[in-house]
């Protein structure tokens, strides 16, 4: 497995375009720190607040500069707009694993198919061009909604990591973990997300 942290990798299909974050984003998560706060309520990093928000994006962007994380920016292609965040994280060359998450959209694009297209593109690249074996997930086990967002491309409950680590509200959370393998990708969890996202016809699905 291997990952260049000095490439711009853009991932992008008709819906999702997944560009590196850079600093000049803070602009367009600040309106989500300031007027949804409720986006962080189940995050293990705050991200509400302009001051939050700030520490949320430079520590993403450390995290790519260690080589420990590779963050994207999420756009809506349909709107042409800034809609959210995601990454990889927690990438384990030697283990050729890596973990997907710290992911929000804002509120108008939560529901509209976004998260799959965005899932697939990240996925296809993690077990393709990366050629990881296998690509974790992680809940808050009170985030129900996530869990089955994660259920619903593909992933295999694991099981829960009890007391976990404190989440930013102050309660101490119980981890859900979940993952895909590579052959599972492979063998049919593709194909499945493929449909969702594109239909039969490969064009905008669910």
């Amino acid at each position: 497995m291997q990952i260049d942290f000095n490439t711009n990798y853009v991932l992008e299909d008709n819906i999702a375009k997944l560009v590196p974050l850079t600093p000049g984003d803070y602009a367009h998560m600040l309106p989500y720190a300031l007027n949804e706060p409720e986006l962080w309520d189940y995050s293990t990093q705050p991200g509400d607040g302009a001051r939050n928000m700030k520490q949320y994006l430079d520590s993403a962007l450390l995290g790519r500069a260690s080589g420990q994380q590779y963050p994207f920016a999420v756009i809506d292609k349909r709107s042409n707009a800034f809609a959210g965040s995601t990454r990889f994280y927690n990438i384990q060359l030697e283990h050729e694993t890596l973990e997907l998450g710290y992911t929000w959209y804002g509120k108008a694009f939560q529901g509209t198919g976004l998260n799959k297209h965005c899932k697939y593109l990240m996925l296809q690249f993690a077990f393709e061009k990366l050629e990881s074996m296998r690509v974790e997930f992680r809940a808050d086990a009170r985030n129900t909604r996530s869990i089955a967002a994660m259920k619903s491309i593909g992933c295999t409950l694991e099981g829960t990591l009890r007391s976990h680590m404190p989440a930013s509200d102050g309660h101490r959370r119980d981890s859900v973990i979940l993952s895909i393998l590579k052959q599972e990708w492979e063998g049919g969890v593709k194909e499945r997300l493929y449909r969702k996202c594109y239909g039969e016809t490969g064009k905008e699905g669910a």
